[in-house]
């Protein structure tokens, strides 16, 4: 029975769909990206939806990382309530840095969970496995009303833990290679499939930016990748779905004219003015997905020595022309809604074409 009530989660109430929901978060789509493709006529579908529906420009989440956004898209909520702020933090009380993809770290409950013990049917395809425990998290798999899985590891997946069997072998494709457009192709496929066949209620579809990391928007391996995603757009339009596009965060070049990151090293700079070890930084883009980014984000935090001066630590990296903004750990969390206890002392914002290392 399709569900009729509207459903609370974290303090929003949102109605019962009336058709499919399906959300598609293009992980790194920085808009120029659908511009340039729509200008050269390779996405009509996507120019069609969006003449006829809503466009609107919104801000992530801080920090723009993959982890952090895809949660509060999940959950309705920044990090400060959900509480996954990264893809890889620092934990002072075990003196370990580890990653955020264990469901220990979410604090609030996900739409997907919620609509699903209000009785819906629930898909969650995402193309990097890392996510997929999170996004998954409240989900049972032995009433046949949850699929749960990854491209990425789509031909391990068991019924008991994901809601299907064998998922690769389901689609009929190969398991994809990590770096590739295909690992996001799989996601759309399945995404299709499920809802021709599975007939979803809700059902939430993420990619990876292997392709947005690599190519420019202009470039034609991304006009390629627009190109494929507008195809498979069209079929879930065909099949009456409401549908909303967006992404996780946006996408900008980090490299000097000769192709070498443009980075500041900040560890380096904490060592020469704390000594050598005496404070930590921390960058939570961290994940085992180096390819992509070599660990290398516009966003860092650092935890200092407790005889630190910290406002002066903070005034002579304000002072650095790469960065644009430094703050405090009680400003930061205020201001970026982030969970304070998950934070460093001081929080770093690069400038727009810049990185921390």
């Amino acid at each position: 029975m399709p569900i009729t009530e509207p459903v609370s989660a974290n303090g929003r109430d949102y109605p019962a769909p009336r058709v499919p929901a399906v959300a598609i978060c293009l992980d790194g789509c920085e808009p120029a990206y659908l511009d340039a493709a729509i200008a050269r006529g390779l996405m009509p579908n996507l120019a069609r939806i969006r003449d006829a529906g809503t466009v609107r420009t919104a801000h992530s989440v801080i920090p723009s990382f993959t982890n952090p956004n895809n949660l509060s898209i999940a959950t309705g909520r920044p990090p400060a309530v959900h509480g996954i702020c990264g893809n890889y933090l620092f934990e002072p009380e075990t003196g370990e840095e580890v990653m955020m993809n264990d469901v220990r770290f979410l604090r609030a409950p996900t739409l997907f969970s919620r609509f699903y013990e209000a009785g819906a049917r629930v898909a969650v395809v995402t193309a990097k496995d890392k996510l997929r425990a999170l996004l998954g998290t409240g989900l049972g798999f032995d009433e046949d009303r949850a699929v749960a899985f990854s491209s990425e590891r789509s031909g391990e997946t068991a019924k008991r833990e994901h809601g299907i069997d064998n998922a690769s072998a389901w689609l009929g494709r190969p398991v994809p290679e990590v770096y590739s457009a295909d690992l996001s192709e799989f996601v759309f496929a399945a995404g299709v499939k499920l809802l021709k066949e599975w007939k979803p209620d809700v059902m939430y579809l993420s990619t990876t930016d292997y392709i947005q990391h690599k190519f420019a928007p202009e470039d034609q391996g991304a006009l390629d990748f627009n190109a494929m995603f507008d195809s498979y757009l069209g079929e879930l339009d065909s099949l009456g779905a409401a549908i909303v596009i967006t992404a996780d965060h946006g996408m900008k070049p980090k490299h000097n004219p000769d192709g070498s990151p443009a980075v500041i090293y900040v560890q380096d700079l904490l060592d020469d003015w704390l000594g050598k070890g005496a404070a930590r930084v921390i960058l939570p883009i961290t994940d085992p997905y180096v390819v992509h980014h070599g660990a290398l984000g516009g966003f860092a935090t650092a935890y200092l020595p407790q005889d630190a001066d910290r406002s002066e630590v903070i005034a002579r990296l304000r002072a650095r022309p790469e960065m644009l903004e430094v703050l405090g750990r009680e400003e930061a969390a205020a201001k970026y809604e982030l969970p304070p206890d998950r934070i460093g002392d001081i929080t770093m914002i690069s400038t727009e074409s810049m990185v921390i290392g």
